[in-house]
This record gives structure tokens, sequence and C-alpha cells, in this order.
């Protein structure tokens, strides 16, 4: 590595009106601008002292430090919290849709739903009954605490959707065809009056389908359900609505209509309810949640002064470069004021703050949106866990990492693009030639996954093994592709990858060893001290570790 030019002040300098110096013929530095050189040198040193330093330097407390670490405590108990109540949700939602399937498809068998289908008339007919029939004996069938929907004094009904061309003359054996694409839709309504004691009465329903006109048959039914499970030993009721579709899908024409049942959830807040003894439970994960809103606020204020700081203390260095010394600050010199830390920390907070007031939103009931609310809170505690390095690069056998990651991450990047465009390439082809003989080549999304496993050596037998032999030209060239791909990707770029974290990883040791100094702040920030320059005076190799970092 090249010497780093170091900053050879010049002495008192003539300047214009606007502070700027335009000549500086002496090569020494009078006893009064050396003292505010000093004064600077110093300055800048604290800025980028760690907290530790800043406290044995002036006794000021490390409370950003403090505050962090309180607050990764409660984010993650947060966090449990919510993953708990998360998965008792999502595990009563499942066990309803499982259920749903069981009472209303008919001979189902924990089929995969690809594979649930009808194949005649007669059973299209047969599932649909069986459906009303199921539903209209509800009460008399299931387990759980399901009942209907109550609307107007009333229940909700049943309603069943068809759709179908306006109009469809279809003629194979002649090869002709006339379709009016216009899609009509009627439907008609079964209200759950009580139980029905003839099981026959919805074969005698007016209900017919012209199979060469229809497209889809939607049925619709809304069901209520109280989730009473318990979480170490406290009971969190929540109310649910369930509205459930079975769709009967023949838009393809094959003679093969496909039957698949989704239900779509809504939680409420139950209206009245009274658990002994529970009130106080009820409202510490609200309590817990405003204390981390708070915590993060606080987080976020600091840092966001300690950004502005840095950015003020980097504009008076441009001027004051510019003004003893005659030069210009470069820009990779300038960012170095910027503490990417506190950026991913002021990130990290305004997620955490947007997931925790979803959340407060979804315990009162007025969201039901886990989704969004579960990505924030996560991508948050990712970040705040990534955090945690800073404090460990203190030390400096891990700061070592901390500088590898950083310094070989603009070559990760270059290299994660170039590879990228040789794996879209593989995708595509795989795709277009392999897509109708293998069924992870299917879709794009399926050839993108399986690429990835191949990657990683996961699969790898399977994905040959069942590669159709209808076409021996494609079997052929899929044994090329394969093979090409796998020696490609696992063996000469991910060994080039290996070689640029390594090589850096090397760099970043001997920088360390021989102590040198990779930017003129460092160099200059490194200059001895004057005797009286106090507790802020620190050598050189501290400040050329702790700056890199």
């Amino acid at each position: 590595m090249d010497d780093v030019e170091p900053l050879v002040p010049h002495g008192p300098a003539e300047k214009t009106p606007n502070g700027h110096c335009t000549h500086c013929p002496n090569s020494r530095q009078s006893p009064a601008d050396s003292g505010v050189v000093d004064d600077f040198r110093r300055r800048l040193k604290y800025f980028f002292m760690n907290p530790c330093e800043k406290y044995r330097a002036r006794g000021r407390k490390p409370w950003k430090l403090i505050l962090q670490i309180l607050k990764i405590a409660i984010i993650t108990f947060q966090l449990v919290s919510f993953g708990l109540s998360n998965e008792m949700m999502v595990t009563f939602k499942d066990e309803n849709l499982m259920v749903f399937k069981q009472l209303f498809l008919k001979e189902y068998n924990n089929q995969h739903v690809d594979r649930y289908a009808v194949y005649t008339k007669t059973d299209v007919y047969d599932h649909i009954y069986y459906i009303i029939d199921r539903f209209t004996n509800l009460q008399n069938l299931t387990v759980g605490n399901h009942e209907y929907e109550k609307t107007d004094g009333g229940f909700s009904p049943l309603i069943i959707c068809k759709e179908f061309y306006r109009i469809s003359n279809i003629s194979p054996g002649n090869d002709t065809f006339v379709i009016d694409q216009h899609v009509d839709k009627e439907c008609i309504s079964i209200y759950p009056l009580g139980p029905l004691e003839d099981t026959t009465l919805s074969k005698d329903m007016n209900f017919s389908l012209d199979f060469k006109r229809l497209l889809s048959v939607n049925i619709y039914l809304t069901l209520k359900a109280i989730n009473l499970q318990t979480v170490r030993h406290h009971v969190y009721p929540d109310c649910y609505d369930f509205t459930v579709t079975i769709r009967f899908d023949n838009r393809a024409c094959s003679g093969r209509i496909k039957i698949n049942l989704e239900n779509d959830v809504g939680i409420n807040e139950c209206k009245d309810w009274n658990v002994a003894g529970t009130y106080m439970k009820n409202n510490q994960p609200l309590l817990i949640d405003v204390l981390v809103i708070i915590a993060c606020f606080s987080s976020l204020i600091l840092c966001t002064r300690s950004v502005c700081s840095g950015t003020l203390l980097q504009l008076h260095y441009t001027e004051f470069v510019h003004t003893y010394y005659g030069k210009t600050v470069s820009w990779s010199e300038r960012m170095e004021f910027v503490n990417g830390w506190y950026i991913l920390i002021i990130v990290s907070d305004t997620l955490t703050i947007a997931g925790s007031a979803l959340k407060i939103g979804i315990q009162t009931k007025d969201l039901t949106n886990y989704d969004v609310c579960s990505i924030l809170l996560g991508a948050s505690t990712i970040l705040v866990w990534v955090g945690v390095i800073r404090y460990l690069g203190f030390f400096k056998k891990y700061n070592i990492l901390i500088l590898t990651l950083r310094a070989g991450f603009p070559n990760v990047i270059r290299f994660s693009c170039c590879a990228g465009l040789i794996f879209l390439g593989y995708c595509f082809c795989g795709w277009i030639v392999l897509g109708p003989y293998h069924e992870k080549f299917r879709t794009l999304d399926k050839v993108t996954a399986c690429l990835f496993s191949l990657i990683i050596g996961d699969d790898s037998y399977s994905t040959f093994k069942k590669m159709r032999e209808k076409n021996y030209l494609v079997w052929l060239f899929s044994r090329v592709y394969l093979y090409s791909f796998i020696s490609l990707f696992s063996y000469m770029l991910l060994s080039l990858f290996i070689a640029f974290i390594t090589d850096t990883y090397e760099t970043i040791k001997q920088q360390q060893k021989d102590m040198v100094l990779v930017s003129p702040l460092q160099t200059f920030m490194a200059d001895s001290d004057l005797p009286d320059s106090g507790k802020q005076g620190l050598s050189s190799s501290v400040f050329s570790l702790r700056w890199a970092s």
C-alpha cells in the first residue's frame, strides 16, 4: 500500500475575506496556530472514541450504549411474546383449515391440493350437494365451537355462484368453436334454517350447470369460532370470523375440475368475556410494546443527533483542512465521519416503532394484519442483533472480523452481480428447455429454488433421476446443463468467493500488524499530542484500529 501523504501545515495563512487560505509561505506554525490544530485534533479524536474511551477521557457515561443494551433485551422479549401469540394464531388457523376440508370436501383424506379434483358431471353435483348438506347440519357434525354468522337477526347464508361464458358452442369433432368471452355470473343463497332431517332436500333444488360454458363454481360460507388456547396456563381468547371459499375450477376445460378450499380469517375483539385473574396479564404485552416504542424513540433521537454531529464535524474538518493546509478533503475521507452503525440503528428503530404500533393495533383488535407486523418486527430484530457486532468491534480480535466484512463488501457485491447474471441465464434456459419434462423446472420460481439447492448440494440426485427420458436430445442436454451448472457454481465461483474473503482478511491483518494508516484523517489524528493535552491523548495505533472500525 502506498504511504499516505501527511497533512503538513503551512504556518500562518493569508486569508481572503471568506476565510480561505491564499498563500502559506512559512514552513512552521505559530504558537497560536499550533494550539488551534492540537485542539481540533483532540476534538476529532474524542469524536471517534468508543463509549469506554470517552468515559475514561472525560467521565462521560455511555448512555447510548446502555440504552442499546436495554433496547436489545426488551425487543427480544417483545419478539418472543409476539412469536408465541403468532404461533398460537397460525396453529388455530391451520387446524381450522384442515377441519373445513374434512367437513366440506367429500372423500378428502389429506390429499395434495393439486390432486383433489373431479372428472364427471355426477361427481360435480355430488360434491356440491355434499357441501350443502354438511353446512346445513354443521351443528350436529362439528366437535369444535363453530357457529353460523348472525346478520340482522338471522344467519348468513351459504352462497353458490357459477361463472360461465355467455355463448359457447364447441364442436371438437369438427374442429370448430364459437365463444363470447363475456362472463356471466349467477348466485343462489341457502340459509341454515335448522337441522335438515331429509338429506335429499338439496338434490331437489333447481341447480344445473352447462359444462361447455362453465368456468367455475364458487361456494362461499361464513362461520365464527373462539380460540381458547392457553399460554403459560393463562387463557387469551380471540374471536375469529372464517370466510370459507370452495372453488370448482374449470377454466382449463380439460375434463379435470380442480377443487380448492381457501380460508380467509378475520380476528375480532370478543364482546363479552370473562376469565378470572387475566386483566393485568392481558395488558402486560401492551405495556411492553409501549416500553419498546419509548426506548426506540429515545435511541432514534440520540443516534440522529450523533449523525448530525458527525456531519457538522465533517464540514468543520473540510474547512479546517482547506484553511490551515490548503488542501481539499476527498469524498471517501468525508464519508469516514458517517457512522454506518448509527444509520443501521436508525433504520432498525424506525421499523421497530412501526411494527410495535401495528402490534398494539392487533392486540386491541383494530388491525388484523399479522403479516406486515411480523415482517417489520422480524426485519428490525435482524438489524438489532447485527448491530451488536459493533460492540464486539471494541475488542481487537473481534474487530478484525468486522474490518474484513467491511473491506470485502464492495468486492462481494461486484462478484455477486457477475455471478447473478450467469445464474439468471441458467434459470431462463432451464425453464424453457427442461420445464416441460421436469416438475422442478415448471415455473421460473421453481427453477430458481432448484438451482440454488443444487449449489449447496441439496437434492442433486433426485433432480437428475426425475428427468423424463421421452426425448433423448433433451435428456442429453439436461445432463450437460446440470453438470456444467454444478461445476461452475459449486467449485469455480464458490472458490473465487472464498478467495476474495481470504485475500481481504490477510490484507487487513497485515495492516493491523504494520500499523498502517490508510487515510490523511487517520494520519492527522495519530500525530503526537502536546504534553499538556491531558487525558484525551491516545496512541496512534489505538486510533488506527478504532477509526477503521
